[in-house]
C-alpha cells in the first residue's frame, strides 16, 4: 500500500513508523522542507517532490497535522483529493487543551469532510493514540486500539488493513459522525495526562469478553 503522510511532526513520525512496520511504501510531505527531510532520513522513506503527484499515486493520504493544519491541508489540496481515501487524525483543541473548539453536534472530521470533494472518502483514525505510543506500537505490552469512523465501508476496511499490518488493532465505530465522540474521548485522554502525570504514555483499550 502506498501511504502519503502530510505532516512531519510527532504524529507523522508515529504513523509513519507503524506504516513502515506494516511493510507499506511511505512518502512524507511538509511545508517545512528541512523538518520533513530530516524525518525522512531518520525513517528511511521518501519525500514528495510534487504533492499533487504524490496524492495521485497514493492509496491512502493521511492528514497528520493539528486541527488548524489539517484545515489548511484540506484547503490547499481539496480538489486533488477527489476519489481518495483520506485519513483525518486531528483533535480540535483550544489553546489550553481544556476543551474543543468545534460547535456542539459536529467534529473536526465532519468540518474537513465538508471542505473536500464529495468523492473523497474521509476516515477518522489515530486521534485517540498518542505519538510516542505509536512509535512503540504498544503500551504495557498491549497493542494499541485504533478507532475508525467513516461513511465509506470500503475505505474503512482499507484503513483497518493498514492499521492491522502495523501491529495495531482496528475498531470500526461506525459512521463519520462518531468522530464527535472520538474527539471528546481524545480530549478526556489528554486532560488525564496532566491529572495523572502519565506523560502521554497511556492508551484507550476496548476489553472484550471471552467467547
Amino acid at each position: 500500500m502506498k501511504i502519503l503522510i502530510v505532516g512531519s511532526g510527532n504524529m507523522g513520525r508515529g504513523i509513519a513508523t507503524r506504516a513502515i512496520a506494516g511493510k507499506h511504501s511511505v512518502t512524507l510531505h511538509d511545508e517545512d522542507g528541512g523538518k520533513v527531510q530530516a524525518l525522512a532520513k531518520e525513517l528511511g522513506v521518501s519525500v514528495a517532490a510534487d504533492i499533487r503527484d504524490a496524492v495521485s499515486s497514493s492509496d491512502v493520504v493521511i492528514m497528520a497535522a493539528p486541527y488548524e493544519g489539517n484545515v489548511a491541508i484540506a484547503r490547499a489540496l481539496g480538489p486533488v483529493l477527489g476519489g481518495k481515501i483520506v485519513v483525518e487524525i486531528s483533535n480540535p483543541l483550544n489553546d489550553t487543551y481544556s476543551d474543543l473548539v468545534t460547535a456542539p453536534g459536529t467534529s473536526a472530521a465532519e468540518t474537513i469532510q465538508a471542505m473536500l470533494p464529495k468523492s473523497a472518502k474521509l476516515v477518522k483514525a489515530f486521534n485517540t493514540t498518542f505519538a510516542g505510543t505509536l512509535v512503540a506500537g504498544q503500551v504495557a505490552g498491549q497493542a494499541l486500539d485504533v478507532f475508525i469512523a467513516g461513511d465509506d465501508d470500503a475505505a474503512k476496511a482499507t484503513v483497518a488493513e493498514f492499521v492491522a499490518a502495523g501491529g495495531l488493532t482496528p475498531i470500526d465505530v461506525g459512521a463519520l459522525h462518531r468522530a464527535r465522540q472520538l474527539e471528546a474521548m481524545a480530549l478526556l485522554g489528554i486532560t488525564l495526562q496532566f491529572r495523572l502525570n502519565t506523560g502521554f504514555g497511556t492508551a484507550w483499550r476496548l476489553v472484550k469478553p471471552t467467547a
